[in-house]
């Protein structure tokens, strides 16, 4: 029998499994994954951007944790070669009803603890010579990493310590026996004392499977990206974002330098046809099923449907995209960028209609599940794995 099973080869559980071997360094650890490789779902699809924290509520777990996840993941690459650069960023304002909430920005990045500073136009052209703006917030502490490089070094090292990596092992369901738990997969049943579920856009699946009925359902947001050609990287040095709207958890389409070279822009936000659908067309009936027959998906297109019209517009139109991203650089244009990776966001809406702004873990006598997870989860990662061991330390003080 294995002490713990983490379900999820994503970033957050490859952290829970390096958390757990490193407290229970004698414990029998099961990692599964359904997918053939590591990261091959939200971590594989993000930005690659080590975010700072600036933009969350100071005390929540987000801020909190995307405080400590930065420095310890910068840590961690550093200890194992992999590569990022602590670029910095700027947050720009484009217009004068933008101000207030770039100094409210200001304010919440200087009580999460970061060195955030406010410019102005003229500074900012400094930095960033090509955008636009009439002030600006500096906010050193990004950068940029590969984030599917971080997980399969997590991965080597949980393989190294004797932990039981199973990739291409899907979960079918989790039954509770007297002594433990059984994972049963298509490629056989586990018995184990406790459960991690890691499972990102199947979470809220995998909860219920487990006997818990999460207040919540997993909504697949698709975010789409343009990448800037090759010989128009030079319009932007770093990383350039928008101010977001604070009434959508979404930032809005910035411009990020990846760890490659290359500079993508993007994302926007459309409701996805399918939990793990990267191209337009993907559908599963199912997936749309549980979108449409939950009744606070309703009360969220009620109170958001102007700004989902204009992301769908965006989505279909690479005109409509451009002039978003010519309020930050006004030279780009339609020639200057052409389309490529999308990404699917797992947004858990609360039953009563709010979007999940903060991460949700929930807890039951055998387990414990990261319900929701996104962006900036994978710079928080290596604290989401030990803030779990904690929650699990309660429930399972020694293996």
């Amino acid at each position: 029998m294995y002490d713990f099973a983490v379900v999820g080869g994503g970033i957050v559980g490859l952290s829970t499994a390096y958390a757990l071997q490193r407290r229970y360094p004698r414990a029998r650890l099961l990692l599964v994954e359904k997918e053939a490789r590591w990261a091959a779902h939200q971590t594989g699809h993000n930005s690659g951007v080590i975010h700072s924290g600036i933009y969350y509520k100071p005390g929540s777990l987000k801020a909190r944790l995307a405080v400590e996840g930065r420095r310890a993941l910068i840590t961690f690459c550093r200890e194992h070669g992999v590569p990022h650069d602590i670029c910095g960023k700027v947050i720009v304002a484009t217009e004068t009803g933008e101000l207030p909430r770039l100094d409210d920005l200001h304010q919440r990045g200087l009580a999460n603890g970061l060195n955030v500073t406010r410019i102005d136009g003229a500074r900012l052209r400094e930095i960033e010579p090509h955008a636009a703006g009439i002030a600006a917030l500096r906010v050193p502490e990004t950068g940029i990493v590969d984030y599917v490089r971080v997980s399969e070094t997590l991965a080597h090292l949980v393989a190294a310590a004797g932990g039981d990596l199973r990739l291409g092992t899907r979960v079918r369901r989790v039954v509770e026996r007297n002594d433990g738990l059984s994972v049963e997969t298509d490629r056989g049943d586990f018995p184990a004392r406790f459960l991690v579920g890691c499972a990102g856009l199947h979470s809220d699946r995998l909860a219920r499977q487990s006997g818990l009925r999460p207040p919540l359902r997993i909504v697949p947001f698709r975010g789409e990206y343009y990448e800037l050609r090759p010989e128009k990287r030079h319009l932007v040095r770093h990383l350039i974002y928008p101010v977001p709207n604070p009434a959508f958890p979404f930032l809005g389409v910035h411009f990020t330098r990846m760890i490659d070279g290359s500079v993508h822009a993007g994302p926007n936000a459309v409701l996805g046809g399918k939990r793990e659908g990267y191209r337009k067309s993907d559908v599963s009936l199912r997936d749309l099923a549980d979108v449409f027959s939950f009744p606070a998906f309703w009360r969220l297109a009620g109170a958001h449907w102007r700004e989902g019209r204009h992301e769908i517009t965006r989505s279909f139109s690479k005109a409509a995209f451009v002039r978003s991203l010519r309020r930050l650089v006004p030279e780009i244009t339609g020639a200057d960028i052409e389309p490529t990776h999308a990404g699917v966001r797992a947004q858990a809406l609360m039953n009563d209609g709010r979007l999940a702004d903060d991460f949700v873990i929930l807890t039951a006598p055998r387990a414990v599940h990261v319900c929701n997870a996104p962006s900036p989860a994978a710079t928080a990662s290596l604290a989401i794995g030990e803030t779990v061991c904690g929650y699990v330390a309660e429930r399972v003080p020694s293996a």
